[in-house]
């Protein structure tokens, strides 16, 4: 396979790509609004400093069983959020099992419509009791 590297400077362009190589390229001060990824192999993939307000992720994560690359012995490796906004945003129907949330505003923050800091406040509360 023949590798090109192809530069766009300071160009307004629409591009297309499919069945495409694209990995180790680097997109830097560009506007990608309205970009639509999909049956792409993002593992590896670091976004820093990007506005993502309306971003929508779907089917995230491993391939299901009928699709022609599932492996039942894969296992998702973790992503990693920091210094992120991610307030109003919704997780549905989504496995965060073993997620680890530190450090992070929790002000409003509910699961399944409970209150997490009523939740923490009712553990530390019955913890205190106990001792």
């Amino acid at each position: 396979m023949e590798i090109r590297t192809i530069s766009l400077d300071s160009e307004c362009v629409v591009i297309t790509a499919q069945d495409v190589m694209l990995s180790d390229s680097t997109f830097n001060d560009v506007n990608m609004s309205n970009v639509s990824i999909t049956d792409a192999n993002l593992s590896d993939l670091r976004v820093e400093g990007a506005q993502l307000g309306g971003a929508v992720f779907t089917n995230i994560g491993m391939p299901p069983a009928d699709h022609p690359m599932f492996d039942p012995n894969a296992e998702q490796r973790p992503l990693h959020f920091e210094d992120c906004d991610l307030h109003k945003s919704a997780f549905t129907s989504c496995d965060l099992s073993g997620v680890e949330i530190s450090n992070c505003n929790i002000e409003g923050l509910t699961i399944d419509g409970v209150l997490v800091s009523e939740l923490l406040e009712n553990f530390k509360n019955a913890s205190s009791d106990r001792h």
